[in-house]
């Protein structure tokens, strides 16, 4: 499946907490990603499956980093497309989103910790995808317009 890349650069194609479609999830599944968010310590107790989905980031739903917002504010999708990429913001919010990769490690399965590492781990190198396919992309237009 191809990604669908937030604007932190997470793969919500991969995140199990994702029900748009395609990837609509059943209730058992989100159950499981409750229980699993509690393990990894990012919930203090299973919370519903209501409140474990998600369709998408939005400036309105809560973000630690305000990347939603702050991409709104600028008129841009993704951090990849900002001239300030990897700002200060950016930078601690990829060292505090690997600072999780070892307790995942420790507690998931393997099948978890893969789906998480895509969903998650791997946002600083799908933002670096996309800055570069950018910036091809504006190079050739450049290129043409010459």
């Amino acid at each position: 499946m191809e990604k669908i890349i937030a604007a932190c650069g997470n793969d919500c194609m991969a995140c199990p907490r994702y029900v748009a479609h395609p990837c609509e999830k059943t209730d058992e599944q989100l159950r499981h990603t409750a229980e699993l968010w509690m393990k990894i310590g990012y919930r203090d107790h299973i919370v519903t499956n209501e409140e474990i989905s998600c369709t998408g980031c939005k400036p309105e739903n809560w973000c630690r980093y305000q990347v939603v917002k702050c991409c709104q504010d600028r008129g841009i999708k993704t951090c990849a497309d900002c001239q300030e990429y990897p700002c200060d913001n950016m930078k601690e919010c990829f060292q505090v989103t690997k600072s999780f990769e070892p307790k995942c490690r420790e507690v998931c399965s393997e099948e978890e910790y893969l789906q998480l590492k895509r969903a998650f781990f791997e946002k600083e190198e799908n933002l670096g995808r996309l800055l570069r396919r950018y910036g091809l992309l504006r190079e050739n237009r450049e290129n043409m317009n010459l």
